[in-house]
């Protein structure tokens, strides 16, 4: 959500600054926006509305020369998408990129206000550039005013302060968001996240929450909240993986459900050792009596279904909580308990929150992340790396399988410490999942299916899903990849509720995905898929070819998948779940990677 560049360069730095926020254009803007300072010291911005490209644009027939600039793409929180709203924004000799929500903006400008100070825009960020702004026509220095403004801010931030007439200065502040300071020889460069930086540099140090920095082209000064002078470690960061490339697929997308079966066999390599889990020491479920699974979105999916992992291979309760709700209903948490937040970028605000609710009243908190520099990794007793690598599109993919995957060696970890398998019961469990790399490069053979099925799909109204145990979230992950991508109303059901309500839905115009592998529960769910039918729902049916054969009479089409995979078969139907999304998203002409009013990394509430 939102993205921040900052450069004290050698060369022009316009161009520079759009590459870096090329670079975060997976974090998900509906506008953005440049300044910079040139050779005699004078301030200056460009800002347009929708893709950096019509940034670009403007920046031909406007151009912005100097050497010293900031850059930002904005999604939106407090005002519209427009030009007047977008970032950076400026009042007098202060320029000023913001991503987070400044919580009491509003009591700000009215205090502005009274003062004669008025607002131009509709949005939290442009108080920080009224009240900086404010603090220097007061006679304070840039590093005086830009203090005495993070004072008065409450709520969660990341800042990048440009001053008129100081070419070879720029202060940038973090308190909740993420925010890195890159290393160069005469540059510096400050970015949202690595990725921003690779261009640039491979030094990087990561600010700590509260801390703010004074950057200058010779190095960096870091502070901490009470603005005394700290150290914080500057670490090498590997380009390579830091690479965007679309690697000749047509979408982000695409490359990136390709990839699942090569990233889940690097998972497997990091975390199984022959028959044995590899973890750190202090990972034994033997006395723990319950865990708390948190997430926001697909993340909080992946926990849904390691629940079902933890509770029937582990006996182990488990409760499994949308991350924005966690700590508000308050719940009560043992101390022999564990506590596990599942985030990609690790920066997600809820689930932060949450972590940081729960992380006093817990033995042990665990961070599931793909950003091992990220706040929950920090901020967590221990960080499990998913090895997904970078996931551009903002659709997750690869991410949420590579959780799953990390999720189901832990429930067999827990299952084992606790006594609940053998350890030929645990070999036979690490077989079944050593072989869902090859099930899944299998399954990527049904995209074609999938493509030719999405036509059908793009025409509907209202999409339902069905599944039973474990494919229950798995459906609902299929609907909300079908929301995110096409715009096309869709629901997941456990298939035993269809009967107390969704039923009412159905008619031959409402296409039905039934997610039913040939298991103990396939006949009860072919049950509930002969109620849609006998009421002229038309299905998509996923199975097996045993269940196809048992099943497919009388549905509209099928998905045949692999069989295999014993318990983890949930991650084999994500693929399917994601390449109709896909492909019905491309058959309505939706921007599949960067889809409207989303945003890949959501650090505020």
């Amino acid at each position: 959500m939102c993205g921040i560049i900052g450069i004290l360069g050698k060369h022009e730095v316009s161009p520079q600054l759009v590459d870096g926020l090329r670079r975060l254009e997976y974090r998900g803007y509906d506008s953005a926006g440049v300044a910079t300072i040139d050779g005699e010291g004078r301030l200056d911005r460009r800002r347009a509305v929708g893709k950096l490209v019509n940034l670009s644009d403007k920046l031909v027939h406007e151009p912005l020369v100097g050497l010293s600039g900031i850059g930002h793409t904005r999604w939106a929180t407090h005002g519209e998408a427009n030009e007047i709203n977008a970032h950076p924004h400026r009042f007098g000799s202060v320029a000023v990129v913001h991503n987070g929500i400044i919580e009491n903006f509003r009591e700000l400008r009215a205090e502005l206000q009274a003062l004669g100070i008025q607002p131009e825009s509709q949005t939290d960020t442009e108080t920080v550039a009224l009240l900086t702004g404010h603090f220097r026509d007061q006679g304070m220095t840039p590093l005086e005013a830009a203090r005495a403004t993070l004072t008065r801010l409450d709520g969660a931030f990341a800042l990048a302060f440009l001053f008129e007439g100081e070419g070879d200065l720029m202060i940038a502040a973090r308190r909740g968001s993420p925010l890195a300071i890159g290393h160069g020889e005469g540059e510096m460069f400050i970015g949202s996240d690595a990725v921003a930086l690779a261009p640039f540099t491979d030094k990087v140090t990561y600010l700590e929450d509260g801390d703010h920095a004074v950057l200058t082209r010779s190095g960096v000064e870091i502070f901490d909240s009470a603005a005394q002078p700290v150290s914080r470690v500057a670490a090498r960061i590997d380009i390579g993986a830091t690479s965007i490339d679309k690697a000749g697929y047509r979408h982000f997308m695409a490359k990136e459900i390709a990839e699942q079966p090569v990233v889940i066999g690097d998972v497997l390599n990091h975390y199984v050792k022959g028959d044995r889990i590899v973890l750190p020491d202090t990972m034994d479920f033997a006395d723990v009596d319950r865990i708390s699974l948190v997430g926001c979105g697909t993340a909080h999916l992946a926990g849904h279904v390691a629940k079902y992992w933890f509770e029937q291979l582990a006996g182990l309760p488990c409760d499994i909580d949308v991350a924005s709700e966690f700590r508000y209903r308050e719940p009560p948490l043992s101390a022999t308990s564990w506590f596990i937040s599942i985030s990609q970028s690790g920066e997600t605000a809820d689930t932060l929150a949450a972590l940081h609710y729960a992380r006093t009243q817990v033995s042990r908190t665990i961070g599931l992340v793909n950003v091992g520099t990220s706040a929950i990794a920090r901020d967590s007793d221990i960080a499990l790396p998913t090895l997904a690598g970078i996931e551009v599109s903002v659709a997750s993919s690869k991410a949420f399988t590579c959780q799953l995957t990390v999720l189901a060696i832990l429930a067999l970890k827990a299952a084992h410490d606790r006594k609940r398998l053998s350890d030929a019961e645990l070999a036979r469990h690490l077989d079944d999942l050593r072989s869902i790399p090859a099930l899944l490069q299998q399954s990527l053979g049904l995209s074609d299916e999938c493509q030719a099925l999405s036509e059908w799909l793009a025409q509907a109204q209202d999409v339902l899903y069905l599944g039973r145990g474990a494919l229950f979230p798995v459906a609902l992950e299929g609907a909300l990849k079908l929301k995110e991508l096409s715009y096309i109303h869709a629901e997941g059901y456990a298939s035993g509720e269809l009967k107390h309500g969704p039923i009412a839905l159905i008619d031959r115009d409402v296409p039905v995905v039934v997610l039913a592998p040939h298991d103990h529960l396939f006949e009860k769910t072919i049950s509930n898929m002969q109620e849609v039918m006998a009421r002229h729902g038309q299905i998509l049916l996923l199975s097996d070819a045993k269940g196809i054969e048992a099943g497919g009479e009388g549905t509209r089409a099928s998905l045949q998948l692999p069989s295999g995979g014993g318990v983890f078969q949930p991650i084999l139907y994500a693929v399917p779940m994601q390449y109709l999304a896909y492909h019905t998203a491309v058959a309505k002409g939706t921007d599949v990677d960067q889809p409207r009013n989303l945003a890949k990394s959501v650090t505020v509430e």
